[in-house]
């Protein structure tokens, strides 16, 4: 029986030759699943690596087996197969995508970043100045069903049009046989996406873009285009929901990480958090 904050043994079963591969060699490491729930602990309870309680094992060596996950993309690769298994069951919905975006306010702390990326970290730790103060923008695609397929990160400033795209390309769902599946039949989008670029994105991709006009724009006349699917549309409180689960997590919902690069990391644990919660019992 997991504790709180702490994956249940069907979730290990999922994802433990990812996390625990055999050790053929060297000396003997602290016990994988020990240690992930450690993280978990950070990640659900919002708490300083320093304050994780000793019966996760030293705080360093947990705060370095987090560095070491995220840096060789094993965090992503949990997530690759999550969602990989949500497909088998046919728990996920390929038809139907929502794309949005939310911002996160960062502390104090999360400001002292060198002024230089490393290889792939932006030079900017994904955070500006907007109306919140120093925030981070977390741009997201879930489906039908609320589980996340993919998001991407922007200094809170930025504009939900400029990522759109870039957020939509990074979609990369796994499956048993062919390419991975990077397109759907529906996107759905609130006003902040209304733009004319992003409709013939949508359109080159064979994408309907389900995307309410602004009340601003004259040019094809005000209100919603013609063959708009408003009940589809209404579906869209989904992401909403997406994001307020995600946000429960302390951890994501308010950045103290320095580097975009180790809250990424966070908010992928999260959306791993978020499917270890569909039921995979009947086939572990």
């Amino acid at each position: 029986m997991a504790g709180r904050y702490e994956i249940s043994d069907n979730g290990w079963a999922l994802i433990e030759d990812i996390v625990s591969p055999p050790q053929r060699s060297g000396r003997p490491r602290r016990d994988d699943r020990q240690v992930l729930n450690g993280i978990f602990w950070i990640l659900c309870s919002g708490a300083k690596w320093r304050d994780l309680p000793e019966r996760y094992g030293p705080w360093k060596t947990v705060y370095d087996r987090f560095r070491q996950w995220r840096d060789d993309g094993t965090f992503e690769a949990i997530l690759a197969r999550l969602q990989l298994r949500l497909r088998e069951d046919g728990l996920m919905d390929l038809d139907t995508w929502m794309i949005d975006s939310t911002s996160i306010r960062a502390t104090r702390a999360a400001s002292g970043g060198g002024k230089k990326g490393g290889q792939v970290e932006p030079v900017d730790h994904a955070l500006g100045r907007s109306r919140g103060g120093l925030t981070t923008k977390i741009h997201m695609v879930c489906d039908r069903h609320g589980w996340p397929l993919t998001f991407t990160l922007s200094p809170g400033q930025d504009s939900d049009t400029r990522h759109f795209i870039p957020t939509l390309e990074e979609v990369q769902l796994p499956g048993t046989k062919g390419r991975p599946r990077k397109r759907c039949r529906f996107i759905v989008a609130d006003k902040g996406y209304d733009s004319d670029p992003l409709r013939r994105y949508c359109g080159r991709h064979r994408m309907k873009p389900i995307i309410a006009r602004r009340k601003m724009k004259r040019k094809p006349r005000p209100g919603a285009p013609r063959g708009f699917d408003k009940p589809r549309y209404r579906e869209r409180n989904i992401i909403e929901r997406c994001f307020g689960w995600i946000k429960e997590l302390r951890r994501v919902c308010t950045r103290y990480d320095k580097l975009a690069s180790s809250f990424r990391a966070m908010v992928c644990l999260a959306c791993i958090d978020r499917c270890l919660r569909a039921d995979f019992s009947d086939r572990t």
